[in-house]
């Protein structure tokens, strides 16, 4: 997972040859969670210019080109940048009985900021600003996780492909698995060294051959806070739930993360992640993501 900008991209297209259509997202049925006021959104021409590069870097190689389509077939680059802010509730549970992490959040996917609200007690805020993590809270009580780390953690857990169009990021093409009775491209992902504050993670995509959709995910946490001296926990392997239509873009309403086994596949069933409340959001102030009067500033590495 990474707290520095990595980037995003994707084309918008219609699953008219998907079998099963994911579900429409309607406003009825979430219970939107409030932001500010002001036009949020990002010029057209901005987003035609880094949809344009991202095609043409991905268009490069094989690996490049599978998550592309990913990308497509989730909705599209364009769609996701000028939609606005996203915002949902992440509700990360380990079935181990470890720290649960629930929270409220905006993220500005194009600049990669965040500011989470936790959802019993809505003074109690953190967020990432683009270059400073910080918290504002009563007592220490109040997040009891790493949340400089947390703060973009959930977008990459939720939003590959789109997170992967920046600078730094390396693709390569791993031989087909068959998932669930289908077979599935796969992509590892790694990063150039400096590239966040964990640039010795990775992840393997793997996207249905047929549809082009992400079915699952593997990843490693390298944080060095958490691995003073090197190192990262085992592989983890993440089912990717049911996908909703966000405003034209396929999100999951849920994450179910195992351990990976010696064979690649999913082993024990570890944490349950349960996504809700996602909108697209454009009337929110231009300063909403700055950092507020009192906030304790968390030092970095």
């Amino acid at each position: 997972m990474k707290v520095m900008i990595i980037g995003m991209f994707t084309m918008v297209i219609l699953l008219s040859s998907c079998k099963e259509q994911p579900k429409e997202n309607k406003p009825e049925e979430q219970e939107t969670h409030k932001v500010m006021v002001q036009d949020y959104s990002i010029p057209e021409s901005w987003v035609k210019k880094r949809v344009s590069k991202a095609k043409e870097r991905l268009g490069k190689s094989d690996a490049g080109k599978i998550v592309w389509a990913g990308m497509e077939a989730h909705g599209g680059l364009g769609k996701w940048f000028s939609n606005g802010a996203l915002s949902f509730r992440f509700n990360y549970q380990p079935l181990e009985g470890k720290t649960q992490r629930d929270s409220y959040q905006v993220v500005d996917v194009w600049r990669n900021k965040a500011v989470h609200t936790s959802v019993t007690d809505s003074t109690a805020k953190y967020g990432w600003d683009g270059k400073t993590a910080w918290v504002k809270a009563k007592d220490s009580t109040a997040f009891a996780y790493d949340t400089k780390f947390w703060a973009l953690t959930p977008l990459y857990l939720m939003g590959h492909p789109f997170v992967l169009d920046g600078e730094g990021v390396h693709l390569e093409l791993l031989p087909e698995v068959v998932y669930k009775n289908k077979v599935n491209d796969v992509v590892k992902v790694t990063f150039a060294a400096g590239t966040g504050d964990a640039p010795d993670d990775y992840y393997i995509l793997q996207f249905d051959k047929e549809t082009h959709l992400l079915t699952a995910t593997r990843y490693i946490v390298s944080y060095p806070e958490y691995f003073k001296n090197g190192g990262h926990n085992p592989e983890k392997f993440m089912e990717v739930g049911e996908l909703l239509n966000v405003s034209g873009v396929l999100l999951p309403k849920e994450l179910k993360t195992h351990w990976t086994t010696n064979e690649g596949k999913q082993g024990e069933y570890i944490t349950q992640i349960d996504i809700t409340d996602m909108q697209f959001v454009k009337d929110i102030n231009d300063d909403f993501f700055a950092v507020p009067e009192n906030a304790t500033i968390l030092k970095g590495l």
